[in-house]
């Protein structure tokens, strides 16, 4: 298993360099210059240096080589992301400060996304072609259909249009006020929640329906045990190998999800930030995002494959 470990995190390195290269050069691909903005919107410091200047002091003049050196070893031997080209703040400062409401927001999405996906899921193979597996099937389906921000506009909309309830503006932290926290935060949960649990639901039906049909299984059966113990002992531990994939390649999918939500529900996280970077064409706020974004992919990557190596022996020996 250690081997296994170290091979994995030593593949880990190209793809972070490979990933920081595209990172770096597709966000100067963004239609817009920084200095043009500035210029525009008669920023004071636009206005007392002239073009040459402001591009020298924002380290603009340099080659793109350059300015990507100077920016991948900032990260990898200093941990500096850079600063905003419109504020000065320190990227890493303003990420620590938004990463903990998004992440918070995140993990509250998937506990509702595999509170509702897996039972269902579950059920609805268990009770093949009755009616409970043909609701589970149409709510998969509408989950998959329904726009997230369609469904957060309405649960926004709707309460504040019959009952006068709006969603509260200012975050409250959960250690402030743990009830208000959750009850600010638990609808865009729901929502997010909702929209990540077609997919899981989907796999986790048809991962059970195909394990039941097993030759072990089937002997199971035979034995006479029940089906509470069948389902728990023998298909649940094949069954969500595939499905242990599928909620990986979802978590990266919550930033995205989030960057809509966020605004829908005014919440002042990730997604705010990147939206204000975009406008802006900051590009050291969005390169830092997208980076540790890339990160946090590569690290649930990491994650999805050692769960799989102690699920399954054959995998860590391969």
């Amino acid at each position: 298993m250690l081997r296994y470990l170290i091979r994995r995190l030593v593949a880990l390195v190209p793809t972070f360099l490979l990933a920081s290269v595209i990172v770096f050069s597709a966000i100067r691909l963004i239609p817009g210059n920084t200095i043009d903005m500035m210029m525009s919107q008669n920023d004071i410091s636009a206005s007392v240096q002239t073009r040459e200047d402001l591009i020298k002091a924002l380290g603009l003049d340099q080659p793109v080589l350059v300015q990507y050196w100077h920016w991948i070893s900032s990260i990898v031997f200093h941990g500096d992301f850079g600063r905003s080209l419109w504020t000065g703040d320190s990227v890493t400062r303003l990420v620590a400060e938004r990463m903990p409401i998004t992440l918070y927001l995140g993990v509250l999405a998937m506990i509702f996304a595999l509170l509702i996906a897996l039972p269902v899921g579950i059920i609805s193979a268990i009770r093949q072609n009755k009616p409970v597996d043909y609701l589970g099937r149409v709510f998969a389906i509408t989950a998959l259909s329904v726009p997230p921000f369609w469904l957060g506009t309405l649960v926004v909309v709707v309460p504040a249009m019959l009952w006068g309830i709006a969603p509260t503006v200012q975050y409250v932290r959960l250690t402030d006020d743990p009830l208000l926290s959750l009850r600010q935060m638990v609808p865009p949960a729901i929502v997010l929640g909702i929209a990540l649990s077609g997919v899981t639901m989907r796999m986790t039906r048809t991962m059970v329906l195909e394990v039941m049909r097993q030759d072990y299984v089937r002997t199971a059966w035979s034995k006479g045990l029940d089906e509470r113990t069948v389902v728990l002992r023998h298909v649940l531990k094949n069954a969500l190998l595939p499905v242990i994939t599928i909620v990986g390649l979802q978590l990266p999918l919550m930033i995205g999800g989030a960057v809509v939500i966020e605004q829908i529900f005014v919440i002042s996280g990730m997604g705010q930030l990147l939206l204000m970077a975009v406008s802006q064409r900051d590009y050291p706020v969005i390169t830092g995002i997208f980076l540790l974004v890339g990160v946090g992919v590569m690290t649930i990557n990491l994650l999805v494959d050692i769960s799989y190596a102690l699920l399954d022996p054959k995998i860590r020996q391969g």
